[in-house]
């Protein structure tokens, strides 16, 4: 601890010789008033900048008769308190009307310093006390103020009363957003004044100060504010006005008048009443109407078409406004319309007649079944080209409104236009009750009343009607609002349902009781004739499935084999017109010393380029088109008869084979299928004939007959001359294969 006190010893001892060794700044600002409520001399300064020293002030000042250059008599110090830069003389150290010379001493532990001189007279700084500012009541001897004016009186202070002194005014309007206007100089000997160039009908606050005059001293302070209202002027307005009336008896006719203030000027007079009054009717006699409402009602005789109205206050009254009861002989409106802007407004529209009028009065109040003309409200447009006007006021929502519209002409006006209209519907407050009329199996009729349309209710747009079964599946479906009932299609029978109605407007929607019903049952006869549909359905269903899987190609062919039949081809109508026809001899084939077919070889043939059809080939032998497969019989075959058979013509041909036996043999014909590239036409036989595997034949003994080929027969066909556009197709046999 002994330690950190040395080392902040060093720290303050290295700060003070750091900062500047100078003497203290001069003080500055020097100035000095008299106080008469204190009875002293008060002088203020402003010390200089803080040299971080103690610095001590001392006021001193000397009594002089000069200009204070030369000091009489010394005058004792003043002192302040710490902190302060102020000090007062006592008065009992004065010469109120000597020169004093002032000034103030800076003292510290560099040196010393003093402000400059201040050479003055105490009673030339002397500040009075503010004044009392009153108004100036109305007496017999005072005549009120004129509108605009205002009337004030001031009491000075007491100890000034002796003093001569100026005083000045200031007023601002109020609320305060004005500036303050001034007004002065005010000598004090008259206590009271009369400002005018005021407002009328305008409060003002009002304040008031002095000084001594004409010798120098300060201004007081201003004194405490004081309010005051100016007079109000006569009343400068518009009176709008509205009439209705109706013949109480052949001489007297009930008039009940309305009028709307309009003011014409920013500070026009306030309004205190009305008076009506007859065109001539003298002052002293009692007025139509003295009201301050904004209605009257009053009897004139029939033949009194016109009576005056003003508005009066205090300061006077308005010019007169003549009210005529003009006859209705005008052109009506057309096409009046509103439009509900929001609940508390409504949009009035219509076309302009022709010519146009000079403006329209607008007229509004609660429709029925309010009594007609109660607390009707209204306003009066004095544009005659428009051609509508929002009503706001007295307007509420949920409420029907009677709307007239009646235009103003020059010397007439026009029949009245009326309307009625809703700032705000309400919904619905209910629905109809369902009703069941009559219900089937699987239908249901329903209905229910329409209900009447109600005031504020908005009309209704639509139906929905809900209904559910036991499972909770919900269905719907929406009518218009014209229909009260509806048939239920598509019901399940024996069956619970819970229907009910929505009755929906523009605004909202409300809800009926729910109705539960259920569907009748189904007869026993009814349910056998279900049945037996129901199982020709299915039988039905599976011949069809049936049929469809055995008629399938992947299906059928696996059952039999696929041969096709060439006899079905088209080729066989391409005949040409003149044909060679050839005989052919085919070995017999029941010849038993005919050896059995052992093999069957499939040979192919290069390919290779066509040659002419040798038919007188030595061998016997013939060329095969490209790509022709003919069937070749390995055996011990039979020597082939060598005697020509005569010509003969049949009428069975047959395409893409080989003719085996003799057509003039009492048996059938047999035949050895060829096979060729090209395609066979028509469609598969369901089993082979007899004529389509020759190898499968057998003799009448039951045993195969061997076929016995012949070297001359082993093409099947004659040469394609014209392949391939097959002008015909030449069939060629073999003679002799076997004795026949």
């Amino acid at each position: 601890m002994a330690g950190l006190g040395t080392w902040s010893l060093t720290v303050a001892a290295l700060i003070i010789l750091l900062l500047p060794r100078n003497p203290p700044a001069a003080p500055h600002n020097l100035s000095c008033l008299m106080n008469l409520t204190t009875n002293s001399l008060i002088c203020q300064w402003e010390p200089g900048p803080n040299n971080h020293l103690s610095t001590n002030f001392t006021l001193k000042s000397f009594k002089s008769r000069g200009n204070c250059q030369t000091q009489e008599d010394s005058i004792p110090d003043c002192v302040p308190n710490d902190g302060q830069n102020h000090c007062s003389i006592p008065r009992r150290h004065l010469q109120l009307y000597q020169n004093m010379g002032i000034w103030v001493q800076a003292e510290n532990a560099l040196g010393t310093s003093k402000s400059p001189q201040l050479c003055l007279v105490p009673m030339d700084v002397v500040k009075l006390e503010p004044p009392t500012l009153w108004a100036l009541d109305p007496s017999p001897e005072v005549a009120p103020p004129q509108p605009g004016c205002l009337l004030l009186r001031w009491e000075p202070w007491r100890p000034s009363l002796y003093i001569e002194q100026k005083c000045e005014l200031r007023h601002q309007p109020q609320p305060g957003e004005a500036s303050w206007a001034l007004v002065g100089p005010l000598l004090s000997q008259t206590l009271q004044y009369e400002l005018c160039g005021l407002l009328p009908s305008t409060a003002y606050a009002l304040q008031l100060r002095c000084t001594r005059w004409p010798l120098p001293g300060h201004w007081s302070d201003w004194s405490p504010s004081l309010t005051l209202t100016t007079a109000q002027q006569a009343p400068i307005v518009r009176l709008d006005t509205w009439w209705r009336q109706r013949q109480l008896d052949p001489r007297t006719a009930d008039v009940q008048l309305f009028w709307k203030p309009t003011p014409l000027d920013k500070y026009s007079g306030q309004i205190q009443g009305y008076l009506v009054r007859a065109p001539d009717q003298a002052e002293t006699v009692p007025p139509l109407c003295n009201t301050t409402e904004l209605s009257c009602t009053f009897h004139l005789p029939l033949e009194a078409q016109e009576v005056v109205l003003v508005a009066y206050n205090t300061a006077g009254t308005s010019h007169p406004t003549p009210v005529v009861f003009l006859e209705s002989r005008g052109p009506p409106l057309a096409r009046l319309h509103t439009v509900a802007r929001d609940p508390y407004s409504l949009w009035v529209g219509w076309e302009p007649p022709s010519p146009r009028p000079q403006g329209y009065v607008i007229e509004w109040g609660l429709g029925p079944p309010s009594p007609s003309g109660s607390n009707k409200s209204w306003k009066m447009e004095h544009n005659g080209s428009m051609s509508g006007t929002l009503l706001q006021e007295n307007i509420r929502p949920f409420q029907l409104y009677e709307i007239t519209v009646t235009p103003l002409y020059q010397d007439t006006v026009g029949p009245s236009q009326h309307i009625y209209a809703y700032s705000q519907e309400m919904a619905p407050s209910h629905a109809p009750e369902l009703h069941l009329k009559h219900i089937g199996k699987t239908w249901a009729q329903l209905e229910w009343a329409p209900q009447a349309p109600e005031l504020g209710k908005s009309p209704l747009t639509h139906y929905t009607v809900f209904w559910t079964n036991a499972q909770d599946q919900s269905f719907s479906t929406v009518l218009n609002a014209s229909s009260h009932g509806l048939v239920l299609h598509g019901l399940e029978p024996a069956s619970l349902y819970h229907v009910h109605l929505m009755a929906t407007s523009r605004v909202g929607a409300a809800n009926s009781t729910s109705l539960t019903l259920m569907t009748l049952a189904l007869e026993e006869s009814e349910l056998h004739v279900l049945l037996g549909l129901f199982a020709f359905l299915l039988l039905f269903t599976c011949l069809c499935g049936a049929a469809r899987f055995c008629c399938r190609p992947s299906r059928k062919n696996p059952l039999w084999p696929s041969v096709p039949d060439p006899a079905h081809s088209s080729l066989g109508s391409w005949v040409p017109t003149i044909m060679v026809e050839e005989t052919f001899q085919l070995p017999s084939l029941r010849d038993p010393g005919m050896p059995p077919i052992t093999k069957i070889t499939v040979l192919e043939e290069e390919e290779k380029k066509p040659v002419p059809w040798e038919s007188n080939d030595s061998s016997g032998s013939c060329g095969l088109p490209t790509l022709v497969q003919a069937y070749v019989l390995q055996g011990d075959p039979r020597a082939p008869s060598t005697q020509p058979q005569p010509p003969s013509i049949t009428s069975d041909q047959v395409l893409y084979g080989k003719v085996l036996g003799s057509p003039t043999s009492p048996g059938p014909g047999h035949y050895l299928r060829c096979d060729s590239t090209q395609p066979l036409l028509g469609g598969l036989s369901p089993s082979p004939k007899f004529y389509e595997n020759l190898w499968f034949q057998t003799s009448p003994l039951g045993t195969p007959e061997p076929l016995v080929p012949n070297q001359e027969d082993d093409c099947v066909f004659g040469p394609l001359l014209d392949f391939p556009l097959l002008q015909g197709l030449q069939v060629h046999g073999v003679e002799g294969l076997g004795g026949v």
